[in-house]
């Protein structure tokens, strides 16, 4: 019984191999997490070799490609020296060819126009009648108007007997101080009114005379605009003629502030036109804007020319030659070569081998394929030929020869 009642072995080696197993599970768990952490480092070393692999190639595009923006930002440039040109003693510039004298011819009063005399074309005197416009309703106020004035007249009269009458009585006490005055006071402002009724009557005689539309100067209808039964409003709404004096014309152009010397007064201008190639025409340079166009840098000037012929047409445009002493020496360059922008005209030259450097000049004659340069460049002078749109001052250029090859030697 006691035996059986004592605790068995198996039972205290099954307690102590529980013991056993709890003891040896903290060992497994440094195992794992070494293990863990050797992946973990193999990954960032897998991921750096990775970054490494793809950033190498991309620096090397970089690379290459800044490398092939610096070969190919300087832009292509032809350099030449300029050609050198005759020194300038003439200089030819456009002319606008207006008439003497040009003047609209308006209504001075409304109406129905009745008659016109002279068309288009036709040459006219001064004073000859051109046109005629009815008035009914001013000669009716004309007519109202003189009434009044008879009116006034007769007021006025009998006002100027009384007051005679009565400064005559006066002398004698038989009438009172106080009336004769009424009476001299009434005479004159009857006497105004009169003088009123006169100025309106003149007034509307004046209106009245503007019916009949006078030719103000010699010279040639241009323009009618308007015909018989049109109905006429005063004022510069409706032009009635327009008529332009021929005898003599006046040219007028804008001389370059680097020629004003050049505009002397009485000068003898030669002028062209090319409706009559090869003729000449002298006219005389009468007068000058004496002073600058701040935003052209030009002088106005006007040059009178004889056309008691009739063969020069206002409107039209002429080439007037200008002589001047000779200047220093000129330069040619092509068109293409020329700069136009807000600060003038320019042209590019190539400077310390590879750099662009822009010149403001003024140029001459230009023929449309070459242009004289008068000022801003020097016979040592590289001047590029054709320049870029947008090239600017000190940019980097690659010049190369006229025949197209890289004179740096570049590729």
């Amino acid at each position: 019984m006691n035996d059986a009642l004592k605790p068995t072995g198996p039972s205290k080696d099954a307690g102590h191999g529980t013991e056993h197993d709890h003891s040896s599970a903290p060992e497994h768990q440094p195992i794992s997490a070494r293990k863990a952490l050797v992946g973990v480092v193999i990954l960032l070393i897998l991921a750096v070799v990775l970054a490494i692999a793809g950033i190498l190639p991309r620096q090397a595009a970089k690379a290459a490609l800044q490398q092939h923006t610096d070969a190919t930002a300087a832009p292509y440039v032809t350099a030449l020296p300029p050609q050198p040109g005759a020194p300038v003693d003439n200089f030819v510039l456009p002319g606008n060819v207006t008439a003497f004298t040009d003047s609209p011819i308006y209504a001075r009063t409304s109406g129905y126009l009745v008659h016109w005399y002279f068309d288009l074309g036709a040459h006219v005197k001064k004073g000859q009648l051109l046109a005629v416009i009815s008035t009914p309703e001013l000669d009716q106020q004309l007519a109202q108007a003189q009434a009044d004035l008879a009116t006034s007249e007769a007021t006025a009269n009998n006002a100027k007997i009384q007051a005679d009458r009565y400064k005559g009585l006066v002398s004698s006490n038989a009438v009172s101080q106080q009336d004769t005055d009424t009476f001299v006071n009434q005479a004159a402002s009857t006497s105004a009114a009169v003088r009123s009724a006169q100025a309106n009557v003149q007034r509307l005689k004046e209106l009245q005379s503007f019916e009949k539309v006078y030719a103000p100067f010699d010279g040639v209808v241009t323009a009618r605009n308007v015909d018989t039964g049109q109905l006429i409003d005063e004022g510069a709404a409706n032009e009635l003629f327009h008529m332009q004096a021929l005898q003599v014309l006046r040219v007028y152009t804008n001389i370059p502030q680097l020629y004003s010397p050049a505009a002397k007064v009485g000068a003898k201008i030669d002028i062209n036109f090319p409706e009559h190639p090869g003729k000449t025409y002298e006219g005389t340079l009468v007068r000058t804007a004496s002073a600058i166009d701040p935003t052209s840098r030009t002088l106005l000037v006007e040059i009178d020319i004889d056309n008691r012929k009739g063969e020069l047409l206002p409107g039209s445009l002429a080439q007037v030659h200008f002589k001047m002493a000779a200047t220093t020496q000129t330069f040619i360059v092509p068109v293409s070569a020329l700069i136009f922008r807000r600060q003038g005209l320019q042209v590019a030259t190539l400077v310390d081998g590879n750099k662009a450097h822009l010149i403001p000049v003024s140029i001459g004659q230009d023929d449309g394929a070459t242009a004289q340069i008068i000022t801003g460049l020097t016979a040592t002078d590289k001047v590029i030929q054709d320049p870029p749109d947008s090239i600017i001052e000190g940019e980097k250029v690659t010049p190369e020869s006229e025949s197209g090859g890289n004179t740096t030697g570049g590729k």
